[in-house]
């Protein structure tokens, strides 16, 4: 029998939420840092390319094969300068709005993963029971 791999997945994401969240919470706590950079990390689906989960293609319009490995993927880096405040006199970066943006896109994403994880568990816990 072949390992499920969506418990992987979800545990991969939800680390890669972890530490998303904490770069953007540096970045809020630091909005008034003179010369603060704001730092953002890969993104997911970087760090999937870079993983050995084959996943069976079924459909052409399906994923592709995606893998997860490590926290060592996943990389912190200066954010793109945001455009509608640029660098601000004191050389700060981090915009506000910006960064409560990508906080309520993590709580989303965060939200969505253990929704399909319990659904999925629910799932499999119906099945056995038969």
């Amino acid at each position: 029998m072949q390992p499920i791999q969506l418990f992987d997945l979800a545990s991969r994401q939800a680390e890669w939420l972890t530490i998303r969240q904490q770069v953007v919470a540096g970045n809020i706590a630091n909005a008034n840092t003179p010369k603060f950079r704001a730092k953002d990390i890969t993104p997911f689906d970087a760090v999937l390319d870079k993983s050995d989960v084959a996943m069976a293609r079924t459909n052409p319009a399906h994923l592709s094969g995606n893998d997860f490995s490590d926290s060592s993927d996943i990389d912190v880096k200066d954010a793109a300068l945001d455009q509608e405040i640029g660098i601000q006199e004191s050389g700060n970066t981090v915009g506000l709005a910006e960064e409560l943006s990508k906080s309520g896109d993590i709580k989303r994403q965060y939200d969505l993963n253990t929704s399909l994880v319990s659904s999925f568990n629910r799932m499999m816990l119906m099945t056995v029971r038969r």
